[in-house]
């Protein structure tokens, strides 16, 4: 039976806004207080993932969270009725509002770290929430992850949930987006036993080098807590420290600065602290050689590597052994970024044999490419087929969530609109629609029995 993998991409919520809430995260910050058009953005979401579909790759659909967070405003001592809570929300505390309202959920990249069945002895798929404790707005959003995961991936003998890791500054953990499976393929069979590269900022308990500039946000020891979590064992696991200059650069998590995909891992020099000691620990496990594809800063500056996101791109297996690579518009329009591409990636000594460019350019200004987007799932036919919900994408659910989508969300939002009780009444009604068609149940507070 095949292995596939399956990119479980998130919807753009119907608040969909340019906060500027993600310090670190240089996009987000450079677009903050612009008006945003959450229609487009989320239109943007479903093409890219039509056009992969269509491609034939495996493509799936996770919801977005309910937003604004009403209970979480209460919680911070809000009170009244929901019109009353918002009013004085934008009044007393703006960013508390724009952190109840954040439609970071999209970026599902950072949903949860998973392990496939063919890497683990109890042969289930092993899921952990993120935390993402190091800020308020996507702290908020583990709770729901957890039941999302839990109604899709429900049948107990074929999935394992585990509780998010303590929300503390010592285990700090941003999910899949510093997490990066390694195993041969046979084109885009991903059936063997692979290894597993967790990439982190900083050690809670000391002994690394820190950022200076911007925070790092992923903890060694969050990543060793996960692997336990998992039963992954030591000859399965390469732990591996994202360098300090990157992250004060603003590559605030490892897939913004090198992604990996089968044998292949394509990277930026500047990627890792100890980038031959990493190399050489993923050769000695892998037990299939491995293929580095290194970007030399000469090539692709840090800046341009981060305005461009050519790192965040989705590198997937084709049957052919062949690979594509899905980057952002940003990474054609920067010459010396496209030229790359053109002269390393294509015509390089590697697997990499197409480029695909993709607008998402709504969710670039909030700081997230194709990368950040999608949760990478290896499933089974078998584990497939236990999947709950109507999740997999088709032309039927996609032509239904282009319905849905232009019925219920606003062509624009600027932050000042987040105070307005008809958007939290129009994201409501529209997250209640999704579940029916989703057909995964009762996932959000405000639904009975959620």
């Amino acid at each position: 039976m095949s292995t596939k993998e399956i990119n479980f991409d998130g919807l753009v919520g119907p608040t969909h806004n340019y906060s500027g809430l993600a310090h670190g995260n240089v996009a987000s910050m450079a677009h903050g207080g612009q008006v945003s058009r959450p229609r487009e953005a989320a239109l943007q979401g479903l093409a890219k993932m039509k056009s992969l579909m269509e491609a034939g790759y495996a493509q799936g659909v996770l919801p977005p969270q309910q937003r604004p967070d009403l209970d979480a405003l209460r919680d911070l001592g809000f009170q009244g009725s929901d019109s009353t809570v918002l009013e004085r929300a934008a009044k007393e505390a703006p960013q508390l509002l724009r952190a109840a309202c954040s439609a970071s959920s999209m970026w599902t990249a950072n949903a949860a770290t998973v392990t496939p069945s063919a890497d683990v002895r109890d042969g289930r798929v092993h899921f952990t929430p993120a935390n993402l404790q190091s800020s308020f707005h996507r702290f908020l959003e583990p709770r729901t992850t957890g039941q999302v995961l839990a109604a899709i991936f429900k049948d107990e003998a074929h999935f394992a949930h585990h509780p998010a890791l303590p929300a503390t500054p010592a285990f700090a953990d941003e999910g899949a987006a510093n997490h990066t499976r390694f195993c041969d393929l046979v084109g885009d069979d991903y059936g063997a036993s692979g290894i597993h590269l967790f990439v982190y900022g900083r050690q809670a308990l000391g002994g690394a080098v820190a950022p200076s500039r911007y925070p790092a946000r992923q903890t060694r020891e969050a990543s060793q807590a996960i692997a336990r979590q998992h039963g992954l064992e030591e000859r399965q696991v390469v732990f591996a420290q994202q360098h300090p200059r990157a992250i004060d650069a603003g590559v605030f998590h490892n897939d913004v600065i090198s992604v990996g995909n089968g044998p292949v891992l394509l990277y930026h020099e500047m990627a890792f602290l100890d980038e031959e000691r990493t190399l050489d620990e993923l050769r000695a496990k892998l037990g299939t050689p491995l293929i580095p594809v290194r970007v030399p800063e000469e090539a692709v500056s840090l800046e341009d590597a981060v305005a461009t996101y050519l790192f965040n791109s989705q590198l997937l297996a084709n049957a052919d052994g062949s690979m594509t690579l899905v980057v952002p518009g940003e990474c054609q329009t920067n010459d010396g970024v496209w030229r790359t591409i053109q002269d390393l990636l294509l015509a390089g000594p590697n697997p990499i044999g197409e480029v695909l460019v993709k607008d998402v350019k709504q969710s670039m200004r909030n700081g997230g490419g194709p990368a950040c987007l999608r949760l990478r799932v290896v499933l089974s036919e078998a584990e497939r087929r236990a999947l709950s919900g109507r999740v997999l994408l088709n032309d039927d659910l996609y032509a239904e969530l282009v319905g849905w989508v232009e019925r219920h969300y606003r062509e624009e939002l600027a932050p000042e609109y987040l105070a307005d009780p008809q958007l939290a009444r129009e994201t409501l009604a529209a997250l209640d629609e999704l579940t029916g068609i989703l057909e995964i149940g009762s996932v959000y507070p405000f639904q009975q029995g959620a």
